[in-house]
């Protein structure tokens, strides 16, 4: 897969089959789009996603908004998915002040588009006047063809991001899963902490998110990292780690289970299984100890740790 992010570099050779839309966690539902614009490669057209780089409620909206999934993690998923080209447009006042006709306009020509994939709510352009309807409507003047897909439902309600949202903020991660499609993951680089864990004998990776990802709330899960090409059962902590630290910054630390060696500098994927129980603050290092070594054999019980084969 090719990733472009820079709008001077938006242009493809090859005609395309193009989805777009936020893609915010890369659920279920977007996944339909996805199956229907890789069916398009049948026809000899590239496939192409195209999302924001910032989601643009993060601008226009709520400052405080957090993402499901951030770029480094949405490259993954779509390399992934098989697609050729996902372009990551910057958010700029040009894009977000373009007229419907005139983005439509743009991104056809740039991206020799034939066939357009897009959900049944999809708006875009200015104040998002644009939408399906408007897209169809302008088909026969640019010289592509629509498929609209509808909503996908989980139970009574349709999945969407904002409805995995609410699960995630309320700790339902098994439902959050669910909508995904695959667990809710974090992704970000290993950074030096204080190394307690170590001395604890139970030694951690820590992880500094982004400020705008979107975390669960704090406590102590069973989780599994991937790191080299395997599949690492562990436990890991979303917090402030209260019982040593008075800092409000909230980390992500991972004790990996069976696993010995050096991530420092890498990027690995932290994935969230089951929830155990919250954060605390203990009375002393030596409770704390004790109650690692509990989570610990929690993971080790859960059905999740006797299910998976490629262990570290």
């Amino acid at each position: 897969m090719i990733c472009l992010k820079d709008i001077k570099e938006f242009h493809t050779a090859e005609p395309t089959a193009l989805s777009l839309g936020k893609f915010d966690g890369v659920h279920r539902g977007h996944m339909a789009l996805i199956r229907k614009l890789l069916a398009e490669k049948e026809k000899g057209l590239k496939t192409a996603v195209f999302t924001f780089d910032i989601p643009p409620k993060s601008l226009t909206e709520n400052n405080n908004y957090r993402v499901l999934s951030t770029n480094d993690e949405k490259e993954l998923i779509f390399g992934e998915s098989g697609i050729d080209y996902l372009l990551l447009c910057p958010f700029t006042n040009e894009v977000m002040c373009m007229e419907p006709e005139q983005f439509v306009e743009w991104i056809v020509k740039s991206l020799h588009v034939k066939r357009i994939v897009v959900g049944s709510d999809f708006c875009f352009g200015h104040n998002r006047r644009g939408d399906c309807r408007l897209l169809e409507k302008l088909s026969p003047r640019f010289g592509y063809e629509l498929t609209v897909v509808e909503k996908i439902t989980y139970g009574s309600r349709e999945i969407s991001s904002s409805y995995i949202r609410e699960e995630i903020l309320k700790g339902d991660i098994g439902t959050a899963n669910e909508l995904l499609g695959y667990p809710f993951f974090v992704k970000s680089e290993v950074v030096h902490g204080r190394q307690l864990g170590r001395k604890m004998g139970i030694p951690t990776i820590n992880m500094e998110l982004p400020a705008e990802k979107l975390l669960p709330p704090k406590g102590v899960y069973v989780t599994q990292t991937k790191v080299s090409g395997r599949i690492c059962p562990g436990v890991t902590n979303v917090g402030c780690k209260p019982t040593v630290n008075n800092s409000n910054k909230v980390v992500v630390e991972t004790h990996l289970l069976d696993f010995e060696g050096d991530l420092y500098g890498i990027k690995p994927e932290v994935s969230f299984i089951h929830y155990i129980r919250p954060e605390r603050k203990f009375d002393s290092l030596d409770a704390l100890q004790e109650q690692m070594k509990k989570d610990i054999e929690t993971c080790r019980t859960h059905i999740y740790y006797k299910n998976v084969t490629n262990m570290c």
